[in-house]
């Protein structure tokens, strides 16, 4: 089975979760609601909604609680992208004109706040106190992983393990907390929810480790927006990291790096990617997003054999090679 099966096979509650995400941002102020709609209309791979469908289904599955988590999931991811490209700078995203770039940053910056308050607003339909608390101290890591971010562009000094912890806390926690929540809001034992979580880490970990790749070595058409603009922004992603280790190379990253943040980013940076790219630390970052999903497919086991298992293990795979 594809990867496009299981979005076929998931197609009619996938609807149902689109009909919702869009009415749970409805708002009768015409910009909130237009500027809401926008990135909403963009599309995206739902992604955090299929992992909540698919761990849903180790319990007692009712599509109306899945929705109650599917939804807040998704507003959360896209209130954090309308923040993350106000941060960035960023023009496109998803080959559209950002809320930021078609209007402004104040505009976005509020777009944001509404969508995530909106999330809230439909993960309290549920009268589980336990999920409030998982999903609020998301928000919270989440949060603190933007803030760490910002503390550490441009900043050579750091370690793998910074990074590693700031993409847990930016990408990982909330894929994580979906196949949790979903579990949870089926009733299924906590054995199994703990599982799932642990699954939904290391494929969150593999998933950010991958943009980053991608964003190196990546052509515009294929992620929606210029290669090389985390190292413009001054992120220092996993396989920069690695190149800066290596004696021969870390001297000509550095000038690059300051010449960089000394053009505050408007300057070309083929020469900087190029370097990267010649130096096999794209393929040895690869080498530690596979380690992960290995991670997260032996995280799976012991859980019942059922058709959502085994389409949790195709989408991990999907994730290590996903090229946008």
């Amino acid at each position: 089975m594809k990867i496009v099966d299981i979005y076929a096979r998931l197609k009619k509650d996938l609807n149902a979760i689109e009909k919702e995400l869009e009415a749970s941002i409805h708002s009768e102020h015409a910009m909130l609601k237009e500027t809401s709609l926008h990135l909403l209309k963009a599309g995206g791979k739902r992604i955090r909604p299929i992992f909540v469908l698919l761990s849903g289904q180790f319990g007692l599955y009712e599509l109306d609680k899945m929705k109650k988590i599917a939804v807040p999931m998704e507003l959360i991811h896209m209130a954090s992208l309308v923040h993350d490209d106000v941060i960035d700078d960023a023009q496109t995203r998803r080959g559209q004109l950002t809320v930021r770039a078609k209007w402004d940053n104040r505009i976005a910056m509020y777009t944001g706040d509404y969508i995530f308050a909106k999330a809230l607003g439909v993960v309290t339909k549920l009268s589980n106190p336990k999920i409030h608390q998982i999903m609020s101290h998301a928000i919270v890591e989440m949060s603190i992983g933007e803030m760490e971010q910002i503390r550490y562009f441009f900043h050579s000094g750091q370690k793998v393990r910074d990074y590693l912890l700031r993409i847990k806390r930016k990408t990982a926690l909330l894929i994580a907390i979906s196949c949790q929540l979903g579990a949870i809001a089926a009733g299924a034992p906590a054995a199994v929810s703990r599982k799932l979580y642990d699954f939904g880490y290391y494929v969150g970990m593999t998933f950010q480790i991958r943009d980053d790749v991608l964003d190196l070595c990546g052509t515009e058409e294929q992620i929606g927006k210029p290669p090389g603009s985390d190292i413009k922004q001054g992120n220092i992603t996993l396989p920069v990291l690695y190149a800066l280790k290596k004696p021969e190379l870390r001297g000509r990253l550095l000038e690059e790096l300051e010449r960089i943040r000394l053009l505050d980013g408007q300057t070309d940076v083929g020469r900087f990617l190029q370097m990267v790219r010649d130096s096999g630390c794209i393929e040895q970052s690869e080498r530690l997003a596979e380690r992960y999903i290995e991670k997260a497919i032996r995280s799976l086991d012991g859980l019942p054999d059922i058709q959502a298992k085994k389409d949790l293990v195709r989408i991990a795979h999907f994730v290590a090679s996903r090229t946008n």
